[in-house]
């Protein structure tokens, strides 16, 4: 019971990071960073290693405290601990080492909580399902297959290359989405500054003139007097439309799938969100079914990945028909939502007995897709942006100037 409760309250320990300096043997200045929990452990660890503390500071600002996990962590932990068991390191030990090698506190805490939880005679996996957050269904799948097998560092290298794949897919798409959209938020930022900060300085100045301004002048002056009197209200719509966007997807599952139907939509931008769902969907079919789960539950798995609604919902419907004996590349045709190239493979894959392979092929073959559709679109918005933006910001400089000229040529 004891044992319990102190594993209970190793749990929820919180580590930082802690900056030290002091006098190692021979009376030499070092110094360095530990992660602990108190600055009595600090001195207590450096004690140890014969070292005379003279400063023990928690670090701050960036990179201080607990951190983020995120699931490129995620990723380096799964290679860490596969290569430690395959050199044949005790788990325990392993959970050991690992967790002082991430520099990141709210990691190697989670790490401790998994050794804990191992030490109290948990299974890897069970441990791993106390961390939903951190593990999904398909990472806590194929370590307990692999616990099962005797495989448990293949399946672990297996889930990082899998964690890899998958967020170098989600870094292009994302790079997709973001670039535009931030050149657009500049485009109208240097505008929104030109109306409301630099035209009302020339309006000023045309009042002497006692002559009517030209009609591109003057629009661009009614444009200006509206952004200084309402852009407030443009900012607080565009605030309000995110929250109600991100709200409704968050609460509504019917508004959810609405919306990424409509996403898929787009001119290519749908293209590469729809190439992307089939990548990640072939690639985490491809890892759990190769590592020997059932397909109807790698089929589960791979639904949640797929990171669209409409495939998600498809991919559910496809489990339902493979659960009844339906063959899986049959399925997909059913749903009519994946290209015909993908099913062809798959069925190519089923007939000759290696299903995982080519659903390997299938994702690597459409995550070259996106990569190839990302570097196109980035390339050819570029010049239409610096075109748009131009013409933008040009036109309210020669709108301002309009009058000058007249009043120059009338001189």
């Amino acid at each position: 019971m004891a044992t319990a409760t102190k594993l209970r309250s190793n749990q929820k320990t919180k580590l930082y990071r802690w900056n030290w300096t002091g006098k190692g043997p021979g009376g030499r200045k070092v110094g360095g960073e530990i992660i602990a929990a108190q600055k009595q452990e600090v001195e207590r660890i450096l004690g140890g290693q014969n070292i005379i503390v003279k400063n023990v500071r928690r670090k701050g600002g960036i990179g201080g405290g607990m951190g983020k996990i995120k699931p490129r962590d995620i990723m380096l932990f799964a290679r860490q601990m596969a290569t430690m068991i395959r050199a044949g390191v005790p788990i325990l030990q392993a959970f050991q080492v690992v967790a002082e090698s991430m520099k990141k506190p709210a990691m190697s805490a989670l790490v401790q909580e998994l050794m804990n939880d191992v030490g109290a005679g948990a299974s890897f996996s069970e441990a791993m399902q106390r961390h939903p957050q951190h593990f999904d269904k398909l990472f806590c799948n194929l370590v307990a297959a692999g616990e099962q097998s005797g495989s448990l560092d293949r399946m672990l290298e297996r889930v990082a290359t899998y964690k890899e794949k998958v967020e170098s897919l989600k870094s292009r798409v994302k790079k997709a989405l973001w670039y535009p959209a931030a050149v657009i938020a500049v485009g109208i930022g240097v505008t929104a500054l030109l109306l409301i900060k630099v035209v009302p300085q020339f309006e000023s100045l045309f009042h002497g003139f006692g002559a009517e301004l030209p009609a591109m002048t003057r629009m661009t002056i009614s444009l200006s007097e509206f952004a200084q009197a309402y852009w407030w209200w443009f900012i607080v719509g565009i605030a309000a439309f995110i929250f109600f966007i991100r709200t409704g997807v968050k609460r509504s599952e019917s508004f959810a799938y609405r919306m990424h139907a409509w996403s898929l939509k787009i001119p290519v931008i749908g293209q590469i969100l729809d190439k992307s769902a089939v990548a990640r969907y072939s690639r985490t079919l491809a890892t759990t079914f190769g590592a020997g789960v059932p397909l109807v539950e790698a089929l589960d798995t791979a639904a949640g990945a797929t990171g669209n609604k409409v495939y998600e919902r498809a991919v559910g419907q496809i489990r339902e028909d493979v659960a009844t004996g339906q063959q899986l590349a049959f399925a997909m045709r059913m749903t009519e939502q994946f290209p015909p190239l993908a099913v062809q493979m798959v069925g190519i894959g089923e007939e000759a007995g290696s299903l995982d392979a080519m659903l390997n092929r299938v994702a690597d073959y459409y995550e070259e897709e996106v990569d190839n559709m990302v570097d196109t679109l980035t390339s050819l918005l570029e010049p239409f942006i610096i075109v748009v933006l131009g013409v933008l910001v040009g036109g309210l400089v020669i709108s301002m100037y309009l009058p000058i000229f007249e009043l120059g040529s009338v001189i």
